[in-house]
């Protein structure tokens, strides 16, 4: 998940939104959040200055939240980032819990799938034998 860029070349705000997938408020609730790992730079006008290595936890981020790890998650897991070496177990044992959330959502999701196939395979034989009896008809 290394981002195209060099750890020297800094990048606008809108340059890391069109990276990440994220928006530019996003990117300004992240880091009002405490959710990114170091301060972003800024320019001597003020404005967002970011590197490569903010891009690539951006990019974690991105997936952590899109599998469902909520913000308070994320935030706890920055934190722990922050802090630098001595909290891995805490990290391990974070992601491990998150893991297991998104295991049982797919699980979950597989479950329906199976349903629907099913459900599909009535519908397509039904309509391959041009009957439409034993489906759920509610005028009946």
């Amino acid at each position: 998940m290394a981002s195209t860029e060099t750890p020297a070349t800094p990048l606008s705000i809108g340059d890391v939104a069109e990276q990440t997938g994220l928006s530019v408020h996003t990117l300004r609730l992240y880091e009002r959040e405490g959710l990114l790992v170091g301060p972003v730079q800024r320019t001597s006008g003020g404005r967002r200055r970011y590197g490569a290595l903010d891009v690539d936890w951006l990019l974690i981020c991105v997936k952590l939240r899109a599998s469902g790890m909520p913000l308070a998650d994320l935030k706890q897991f920055a934190e722990l980032v922050r802090h630098g070496p001595g909290n891995e177990a805490e990290r391990l044992q974070l992601l491990e819990a998150h893991r297991r959330r998104v295991d049982a959502q797919i699980q979950a999701l597989e479950e329906c799938r199976s349903v629907i196939t099913w459900k599909v395979s009535v519908y397509a034989d039904h309509l391959a034998r041009g009957k439409a009896e034993g489906l759920w008809d509610p005028t009946t």
